[in-house]
């Protein structure tokens, strides 16, 4: 018996699969992959984040979406839906329905067993891509351990790791710094 070969798909057919579908799916190379379930931990630290950018940009011209807002990579022709994305200045949309950003300048991925390799990897090599990109978090949910990419210029980005040793992390594109008491309070680590 053979394989049938898997089907691509355009992002125009991604988009009308995704838009009518009641869970999430991502869009890289042609392939519709379903979103997992995440854990109380994961939920948890993506809440702490997000109540205190959102309460920090309150007052700002930038918006914190949590992670049902869609994000297109535009030279990969990927959509993803990062845990949590930060826009400043104007937000610029894919089309007219308004559910896939284009110029984050924040980005955050709370890093799952079954989405590490790949959040570290392509999804890391895509993003870098985008140029309003000015940040990157990595937040581990089993520890309290942050990597921080901040942009320096086109190809180089600094990486700084938050951990008990460092426990802030100053966002320079937000004029933010966020403890790292905040973004694990409440979460039961193992020690």
């Amino acid at each position: 018996m053979t394989a049938q070969p898997e089907r691509v798909w355009s992002p125009e057919e991604y988009l009308a699969f995704e838009r009518a579908s009641e869970s999430k799916h991502e869009y890289i190379n042609g392939m519709i992959i379903a979103m997992a379930g995440a854990s109380a931990a994961h939920n948890i630290i993506t809440g702490n984040i997000f109540a205190r950018l959102h309460r920090h940009v309150q007052d700002r011209p930038c918006i914190v979406f949590p992670s049902d807002m869609r994000l297109k990579t535009a030279p990969h022709r990927t959509y993803t839906y990062p845990d949590i994305t930060v826009v400043c200045g104007s937000v610029i949309y894919d089309d007219d329905e308004q559910d896939a950003l284009l110029n984050p300048i924040v980005l955050i991925e709370v890093l799952s067993p079954s989405t590490e390799v790949y959040d570290r990897g392509k999804k890391s090599q895509r993003y870098r891509t985008i140029p309003s990109l000015r940040e990157y978090l990595l937040v581990a949910q089993d520890s309290q351990h942050i990597e921080h990419f901040v942009r320096y210029s086109e190809h180089q980005w600094l990486l700084s790791e938050i951990t008990r040793d460092q426990p802030t992390i100053h966002l320079p594109s937000l004029e933010c710094t966020l403890l790292l008491a905040d973004v694990y309070a409440k979460v039961p680590l193992a020690e």
